[in-house]
């Protein structure tokens, strides 16, 4: 781990005086500006790398000491400041090594979310529209904007299919946990006798494709134009503004009709494709990713979950992590931090095994 991080100093230095190059700043403005990124990304491991040497040395220093005539009092110091040394170059190296785990490289990008009824008639629908309002509230909490893209409304608060779009710092770090099935157990507002069902949505987070991560053949797509319409069919209006885009080669099909204007709703349905070629395109290059994805979406069966909401308990399970929180109206309220959090520890945990 030491010679990597002696290494990436090194590397750091470098950047530095490559991002001073006047020749690079006029010659080559989209290399300058990937320097740039590079740089900043290794600032907070070079920053940490300097305190532990300073530490360490300072270590080195005091243990020195105790091999020094000392009288009582001072050797007492002494050993307080190794035992202080000791703890904070043991608390520098296990941060080190959480900086040293590789980056998402998309864990900087904005989000589409796509949330779809599963296993449950209405009542899934209508858990399908309580999860798209907990990410709203959860992006209001962030100040990340929120855009929607596409919905299927059954008319009565819920949606059969919903996909939008969250944009803001960090977006795609945090909801990628959030892909896959989430069962519920409440008691349906329609439901007289009172009693409990059980009820999927699944929730698919793919990340917002940039036109540097895919590009889409014109001769792949085919665009249809339509009348929007509303539930029960009638018409929101009398223009053909809905569009709908297939992908030829995969048979992927997107229909966007929330717009008036049929170029903001070509636009938005060509986002969405973008985003989700590009997650089949990540899938294909790693084996690994592409097996679970299927384990967290799956196809809304009540057997496939990753997490529990409990109304009649008040409680939220991530069966992933076996975390229960007793805070349900919190949570569904946006107040998905703490479980997110774990979720992000777990999963340093188990890569700090794969860092040297």
């Amino acid at each position: 781990m030491l010679d990597k991080l002696a290494f990436l100093e090194t590397k750091f230095k470098e950047l530095e005086v490559r991002m001073m190059d006047p020749d690079l700043i006029s010659q080559d403005r989209e290399e300058w500006q990937r320097v740039m990124k590079e740089h900043a990304d290794l600032e907070p491991i070079v920053v940490k790398y300097k305190q532990y040497n300073e530490t360490k040395n300072n270590l080195d220093d005091a243990k020195e000491m105790l091999h020094e005539k000392l009288d009582d009092e001072m050797r007492e110091l002494v050993k307080e400041e190794v035992k202080t040394l000791e703890e904070d170059l043991e608390k520098f190296e296990g941060e080190l090594k959480i900086l040293l785990i590789p980056k998402d490289p998309n864990d900087h990008k904005n989000v589409i979310v796509e949330i779809r009824g599963g296993a449950g008639g209405d009542e899934a629908a209508l858990f399908a529209g309580t999860l798209f309002r907990m990410y709203v509230r959860y992006a209001e909490r962030n100040n990340w904007k929120v855009d929607i893209m596409s919905t299927n409304e059954i008319g009565i608060g819920g949606y059969k299919e919903v996909i939008f779009m969250i944009s803001g710092k960090g977006a795609y770090s945090r909801l990628k946990y959030e892909s896959g099935v989430h069962r519920v157990q409440r008691v349906p507002e329609t439901e007289a006798s009172g009693r409990i069902h059980t009820s999927t949505s699944t929730v698919a987070v793919l990340p917002e494709a940039e036109d540097i991560d895919i590009e889409i053949n014109p001769g792949d797509i085919r665009v249809d134009v339509f009348r929007s319409s509303g539930n029960g069919g009638q018409s929101v209006n009398t223009t053909d503004s809905a569009v709908r885009i297939t992908h030829i080669p995969t048979g992927i099909v997107i229909s966007c009709q929330d717009e008036k204007s049929q170029l903001k709703n070509k636009d938005k349905a060509m986002k969405i494709l973008k985003s989700k070629l590009y997650d089949i395109k990540m899938s294909e290059q790693n084996a690994e990713i592409a097996e679970m994805k299927k384990g967290q979406v799956g196809t809304g069966d009540r057997s496939e979950r990753i997490r529990t909401y409990n109304f009649p308990q008040g409680r939220v399970t991530d069966h992933r992590i076996n975390m229960t929180l007793y805070k349900l109206n919190n949570f569904v309220d946006g107040d998905l931090d703490e479980m997110i959090d774990a979720l992000i520890t777990t999963e340093q945990a188990q890569k700090l095994q794969q860092v040297d």
